[in-house]
């Protein structure tokens, strides 16, 4: 009997402790990284670093001066010196630390081993990335961070700048309008495109721009965001009325930056080397961001007269992506299915769409359209993301590089909420005005009096 209470005194506290550390791993993997993965992971780390570092040939010869320093102060066995180790700083999804590489060493080094460092400091995975000449930076990342996706509180954020979704590495993915101009963004049905479009609407809703919609289903994507539009066409023939209204503004603002610049409205446009940015404040026109949702449908044709009002949407929309940056109008073209078997321009008008974010799609080509061109690597990456993880998606831009990203959910109500408390900064567009959605106003709940007065009871 004595010794099952001790068992029980013992055995109870040791299990329950272990069956609580093993929900929070699986529920709140942040809670256990920062109470038990990043002591451990941090222990391990300090107390293997050369020898996972030797084991993983990253360590190099000593030179000369150190090793007489060694023969003539100590006995000890003289071994290969791993790089330098920088401070390492814990985070609330894994750890960073820089290593200041040896003579003879590359960063390409270090990344080749990365799958290594994962399993002897037993972490989720290892990223690497370059500082400065020699010195490399390992950020280590405690969790599958993109299973449960939870955006940094602290995001450096700015004009024309939104942070939409989360990498694989722990940092956000901001949207960058003037760095990454125009882009293309598929995804099959279910895939988490809508999700990705709802937190860019909302996220620009706030800023000081123009925001201005095609949505070929209907308006059923962004008419729910109608407060905060400029202009919004729900199909074809509205939006072959509206991109000749757009390029008529993005060629008035090329004339104002001609004549700020002195230059003859004659001119042709190929010798305009400045944009709006150049402009004074007060002078300065504001942005345009033209959301395209389900391209595919501009490229569909039933008829000859459906045809050529194609082609004519097809160049409309490849000359503000081709001249739509200096002017202020940056493009954001959203689809299910995108091939060149759309028909002509569709190549063309790819081209000019430098960012890329490829969701799940339903066949391998429309992978290869949208990532094919500048990271081949990335196509098979994106043709594995499984059905269970709406969301997750593959980013690249023409530099070559990409990742993992997944954007966190953000209700639709939530979304129209945030545009309707920006509906103020709708800016004044004359050419826009007649294209504005019907905005549908709330009806005013009054309190009605009662017909009856109540009477206080008294004794």
């Amino acid at each position: 009997m004595t010794d099952l209470a001790t068992l029980l005194e013992v055995g109870g506290p040791v299990a329950a402790l272990g069956g609580g550390a093993a929900y929070t791993r699986a529920k709140h993997p942040g809670v256990y990284w920062s109470t038990v993965g990043l002591p451990i992971s941090t222990a391990r780390l300090l107390s293997s670093y050369s020898s996972v570092m030797e084991a993983c040939g990253l360590t190099v010869a000593p030179s000369r001066l150190r090793v007489l320093a060694v023969k003539a102060t100590t006995r000890r066995e003289i071994r290969p010196v791993p790089p330098h180790r920088g401070i390492i700083r814990p985070t609330s999804t894994g750890l960073r630390l820089r290593l200041r590489l040896a003579p003879g060493q590359e960063p390409a080094d270090v990344a080749a081993s990365a799958e290594r460092l994962r399993h002897a400091w037993g972490v989720h995975a290892v990223y690497v990335t370059t500082v400065k000449p020699g010195v490399v930076e390992l950020r280590l990342v405690g969790f599958d961070v993109l299973r449960r996706v939870r955006m940094p509180r602290k995001v450096d954020g700015g004009f024309l700048k939104v942070p939409v979704a989360l990498r694989e590495d722990a940092t956000p993915f901001v949207r960058d309008y003037r760095t990454v101009p125009h882009q293309l963004t598929l995804g099959a049905t279910l895939s988490g495109k809508s999700m990705y479009l709802r937190h860019l609407v909302a996220g620009i809703a706030p800023q000081p721009v123009a925001l201005v919609g095609i949505d070929c289903k209907r308006g059923v994507e962004l008419a729910p965001f109608a407060a905060r539009l400029s202009a919004l066409a729900t199909d074809p023939e509205q939006a072959a009325e509206l991109l000749p209204v757009l390029v008529k503004e993005m060629e008035d603002r090329y004339d104002l930056i001609k004549a700020r610049q002195g230059i003859a409205p004659d001119a042709p446009d190929e010798e305009i080397t400045s944009d709006i940015w150049g402009l004074p404040e007060h002078e300065r026109p504001v942005p345009i961001v033209l959301f395209v949702d389900e391209v595919a449908e501009l490229f569909l044709v039933a008829t000859r007269k459906d045809e050529d009002r194609r082609d004519e949407m097809v160049t409309q929309l490849i000359r503000l992506a081709q001249l739509g940056r200096a002017a202020g109008i940056y493009l954001e073209v959203c689809g299910q299915r995108f091939g060149a078997e759309l028909g002509k321009g569709a190549t063309m008008l790819r081209a000019q769409l430098t960012g890329r974010v490829c969701h799940r799609v339903n066949d391998e080509a429309s992978a290869k359209m949208a990532l094919g061109d500048i990271a081949p690597e990335a196509v098979s990456a994106a043709c594995a993301i499984a059905a269970e993880r709406p969301g997750l998606a593959v980013a690249g831009d023409t530099s070559g590089g990409w990742s993992r990203i997944r954007t966190p959910y953000l209700s639709l109500g939530d979304a129209a909420e945030i545009c309707r408390e920006s509906a103020h900064l709708v800016p004044d567009l004359p050419a826009l005005k007649r294209f504005r959605p019907d905005v549908p106003v709330r009806p005013v709940e009054t309190a009605t009096a009662p017909v009856l007065q109540p009477r206080p009871v008294t004794d």
